[in-house]
């Protein structure tokens, strides 16, 4: 509950200074409201959240796709050349052709094969990746700088006087910043977990499926704001209350995703030694609240039970979670293996083990003390298949 306070707080803070500019305004000048409106900053507050939540799905084509709608509204050269950074034709230019390479990618490609499609996808989330983390520094505090400094005409007659002349736009702005960044991060964080799972699906047409959501999404942010810049700024902290509630997933996924990937791309198992005595892994199951894919490290305590010592967010105080008592054993799979405690007559997983685990499971049944290995998931069923076909070799001195 306090967390959801906390966000209450930020967003009903942007809603009021949408709100209050266009009111205010309007209270004091009916005359002139109509020309004015466009440039108030609580319009320009209500296109900035849209900006930001549509940049946060899609880093590279929301920021070019932004600047080069601002390059070509600058009516003069002079202007922009004062653009910011993501509106040069250096920048949005070469973001577009990217942007279409990877378009034809995921239309073109998918009937390719699988082996030479998902080596670009990962390329294609680790471009997602850095783009976003450099557009949370270097395109959020620009964009969400919408409160102008006072007028010359503030401290003339008739106008607010001295205290209305003080420049506290900074003041405003600087307040804003770290509200847009935070806003920023979980919608980006929600946009890389679907990305986490185009890389983890086997299946093209999930993989379509998944892409063809992200894009439904992110096209609805500039439709609702062109319609109109309430509605636009609304539908963005919707999206921005739903990445917040599934933060935590999100950040999950997304951990366990790039340690998977990471450990296939770099062939980890090959160089890796597992130690015997503690052992980076993920939660298989939800245990005592503990959430599924927590990641931590496995030990035996002083009463020779499985413990799992974790970070949540991987960097708040240190956690211990004592695994359900039991025998365990190893589930070997063909992509990954799974730590699995014995239940009557089957098994429940506990434990996921990365990739890098790969031909190392006797050494973690030896340093953990478990009852042994067997084929699980998809390599149970390949072992099955050959000893159905006559295929599997027969034991030595074994009648021919």
């Amino acid at each position: 509950m306090r967390k959801r306070l906390l966000l209450a707080v930020p967003l009903i803070a942007a809603v009021a200074a949408c709100w209050s500019s266009p009111m205010a305004l309007a209270a004091t000048s009916t005359e002139t409201n109509s020309s004015i409106t466009a440039a108030t900053p609580g319009v320009d507050l209500a296109h900035a959240i849209s900006e930001i939540t549509g940049v946060a799905i899609s880093p590279l084509l929301g920021a070019s796709a932004v600047g080069a709608w601002r390059y070509f509204h600058a009516s003069t050269p002079r202007q922009r050349a004062r653009l910011p950074w993501f509106a040069q034709p250096w920048f949005w230019i070469p973001a577009f052709v990217m942007v279409a390479a990877c378009f034809l990618k995921d239309t073109l490609g998918i009937a390719a094969p699988r082996l030479l499609k998902k080596p670009l996808d990962v390329a294609d989330a680790l471009g997602h990746k850095i783009s976003g983390l450099i557009a949370t520094g270097a395109f959020v505090p620009l964009v969400i700088t919408v409160l102008p400094p006072p007028g010359p005409e503030a401290a003339l007659p008739g106008g607010t006087g001295f205290l209305g002349a003080i420049d506290l736009s900074w003041l405003g702005n600087g307040m804003l910043v770290p509200v847009a960044m935070a806003a920023f991060l979980l919608v980006f964080l929600a946009s890389n977990a679907i990305n986490v799972l185009i890389l983890l699906s086997p299946f093209a047409i999930l993989d379509a499926a998944l892409k063809g959501f992200r894009l439904l999404v992110l096209l609805t942010i500039p439709a609702t704001a062109f319609a109109n810049p309430w509605l636009g700024a609304a539908w963005a902290l919707v999206i921005i209350g739903i990445a917040y509630f599934i933060a935590g997933w999100s950040f999950r996924i997304s951990c366990f995703g790039w340690v998977f990937v990471w450990d296939y791309v770099t062939l980890r198992h090959r160089r890796f030694v597992p130690d015997r005595a503690a052992n980076r892994v993920f939660l298989a199951s939800e245990i005592s609240q503990v959430p599924v894919r927590t990641y931590g490290t496995l030990r035996r305590d002083e009463g020779g039970g499985l413990m799992l010592s974790y970070r949540p967010w991987l960097v708040l105080p240190r956690r211990s979670l004592a695994l359900p008592k039991g025998q365990y054993m190893i589930g070997r799979g063909i992509f990954y293996s799974q730590i699995m405690r014995l239940e009557g007559q089957g098994l429940a997983p506990a434990v996921l083990l990365p990739p890098r685990y790969r031909g190392h499971e006797e050494a973690l049944v030896s340093g953990y003390g478990l009852e042994g290995v067997q084929d699980a998931g998809l390599r149970a069923i390949w072992r099955w298949l050959k000893e159905a076909l006559g295929f599997r070799g027969r034991p030595a001195g074994a009648p021919a």
